[in-house]
Formats: C-alpha cells, structure tokens, sequence
C-alpha cells in the first residue's frame, strides 16, 4: 500500500475503527474458554466447564460485533477489499466465529459430554484459526482505519 493513500474505515466512532477496538474481547474469551475446558478435563470440576460457557457466550456475542464491523468496512470500502489478504482474513475469522458458536451449543449440555471431547476439540481448533487471521489482520499490516 502507497503511504500516501489511507483506507478509510467504515464502522468508526469519532474517527476510531469499531473493529480492531471489538476484536480483542472474543479472543481472549475463547483462549479462556480453551483453558477452562482443559482445566474441566483434568479436574472434573464444574466450575471449569461452567466458565468455558459464560466465556463462549460472551465470545460469540462480541466476535458477532467485530464480524458486523469488520464486514462493514470490507464492504463499505473498496480498498480494504483490494488488499490481498482481506479475503482469507474474512473466510477465517467467520470459520472461527461459526466454530465457537458451535461451541457454545455443544456447552449447553451437562458438563462432561460438553467438553469432552467435542467442545475442547472446538476450542483447540478456534484457537488456532486466530493467530493466523490475526497475522493477516488489516489494521496493523495493511493500515485498514489508520490515521497516519
């Protein structure tokens, strides 16, 4: 990307990309829903699968925010669409955002059979989408919202 051009986000509040501000929050909310599932399978405390729940649920309510936002400014503006690594960003993060609610159902049943192993086997795979759609983020490599 020039310098001297910017892309522009859409969904902003007082200048400010919604995005990258709502992002962080479903992130560490399925990294501690990973934990506390493995946390549940080592212990069988209810406790631990109790929190991998009220993490899911909380997760997914936020990732559903970020993903509004962020689809936002993929179609508000034909500039973020253009950069190469949009596209695989979008598909991954919508993959890890239907993972985790399909987590967050598979939680909603009595605590073992909610974590073992198809809710700690969707939690392991959700984590590990996240880095890699997060490398290819568009804020912080490409400028996506970015006043320079």
């Amino acid at each position: 990307m020039q310098d001297d051009v910017r892309v522009r986000s859409t969904a902003q509040i007082a200048g400010h990309p919604i995005h990258p501000m709502l992002v962080p929050i479903p992130i560490v909310c399925f990294i501690g829903a990973l934990l506390t599932d493995i946390a549940y399978v080592v212990s069988a405390e209810i406790m631990w699968a109790d929190f991998s729940a009220w993490l899911l649920l909380v997760g997914v309510i936020f990732g559903v925010l970020a993903a509004i936002a962020g689809l936002m400014d993929f179609l508000g503006n034909r500039l973020v669409r253009a950069q190469t690594p949009a596209w695989p960003h979008l598909i991954g993060n919508a993959v890890a955002l239907i993972l985790a609610i399909f987590n967050a159902l598979i939680h909603t049943r009595d605590a073992w059979t909610s974590v073992w192993p198809v809710g700690l086997v969707l939690s392991v795979l959700t984590v590990l989408i996240l880095p890699v759609t997060g490398w290819l983020g568009m804020v912080y490599r490409h400028g996506v919202g970015v006043v320079r």
